[in-house]
């Protein structure tokens, strides 16, 4: 028995986004595109009306931002977001573990979100929340209980509780975890602003530790403390970061 076609919705503000948006997605027999908006409160309307499987969101709209229709939409469907470059939004497709495309975007690229998401959309209870209740965890204020990273083709899940370190890779954070280590796409500073402040601390600018994952603090030197981690790690604190570490432990 055939399928039934996937339900799409496009939401991009310029006519000529949306006219190649329709053209790729014509060459997918197995999708259908059942309507389209070009402001953020007329995505959320039709969202709320057509509960489309699959939502192709661009980042910046009129009235109100695509991470902001996310956020408010109580439909589920599976999302691609569209984007000029745009950092913090990056940040939070990969904390919410989203889909994107950077634009300009060709058919190739186009062609490997595509089985990206048809291989999400496969029948079978799903591994992971619906794409939009991640969305809402990443941008939601508050602190973060897990993260998701990519590997791969695959989106993993990570427990915040399972991560060890995190080292700042330029723009990228380096995640060392139970499970490995993995990229993301957000900064040391963002990440650590959503971090339980108990548990993890900035010992250094480029380094970020998990206490519970600490075997023992050493001397480094006259002002430092090197730190220790399960992983066999060692991190040495800055000198402000080592006295105050210090003073935990008076």
């Amino acid at each position: 028995m055939t399928p039934p076609p996937v339900r799409a919705v496009i939401v991009e503000d310029e006519a000529p986004a949306r006219a190649n948006l329709r053209e790729y997605l014509a060459a997918a027999e197995w999708v259908h595109v059942v309507g389209e908006a070009r402001d953020g409160p007329a995505a959320l309307r039709l969202l709320d009306e057509l509960d489309p499987d699959l939502l192709f969101l661009d980042v910046r709209l009129p009235e109100l931002s695509g991470l902001e229709v996310a956020r408010r939409t109580s439909a589920t469907p599976a999302i691609v977001f569209t984007t000029a470059y745009d950092r913090f939004a990056i940040a939070a497709f990969e904390l919410g573990a989203i889909d994107y495309l950077v634009k300009p975007f060709g058919r190739e690229r186009f062609a490997t979100t595509l089985a990206r998401v048809r291989e999400r959309l496969a029948p079978g209870p799903p591994a992971l929340p619906p794409d939009p209740v991640r969305a809402r965890a990443a941008l939601e204020p508050g602190l973060l209980d897990r993260i998701f990273a990519r590997q791969g083709d695959r989106i993993v899940p990570i427990a915040v509780a399972d991560i060890l370190r995190i080292r700042a890779q330029g723009d990228y954070a380096e995640v060392h975890a139970a499970g490995g280590v993995f990229l993301i796409h957000v900064s040391l500073a963002e990440l650590a602003a959503r971090l339980d402040p108990a548990a993890f601390v900035q010992v250094h600018r480029s380094h970020i530790v998990n206490m519970g994952a600490v075997v023992h603090l050493k001397p480094y030197d006259e002002r430092r403390l090197a730190i220790t981690l399960r992983d066999g790690a060692e991190v040495v604190a800055s000198r402000a970061a080592s006295e105050s570490l210090r003073r935990r432990v008076r």
